[in-house]
């Protein structure tokens, strides 16, 4: 009976680990992807908090606020000067 009740939390915590780890404030995930990028080197790009339903075609980066709100990045383009 106890080995069925440890197997039951077992997979409850299975079960409920994707919902948590989705939950995470927007300018807290931005800002960890923000420093990610700058550590890689990447320059002139933005990043940008945008609803779920109203992505497009942007590239997403990343899931907040419990998947209600995306952040997309775009990466600029530089002008250079003749």
């Amino acid at each position: 009976m106890k080995r069925f009740a440890f197997v039951l939390v077992v997979i409850a915590l299975f079960i409920c680990a994707p919902a948590f780890a989705q939950i995470k404030p927007c300018n807290e995930l931005k800002d960890e992807i923000e420093a990610k990028l700058e550590a890689k080197g990447a320059v002139n790009y933005t990043l940008e908090i945008v609803p779920a339903d109203e992505v497009k075609d942007q590239k997403v980066v990343g899931s907040c606020d419990g998947g209600k709100n995306k952040i997309t990045y775009k990466k600029e383009k530089v002008k250079t000067e003749n």
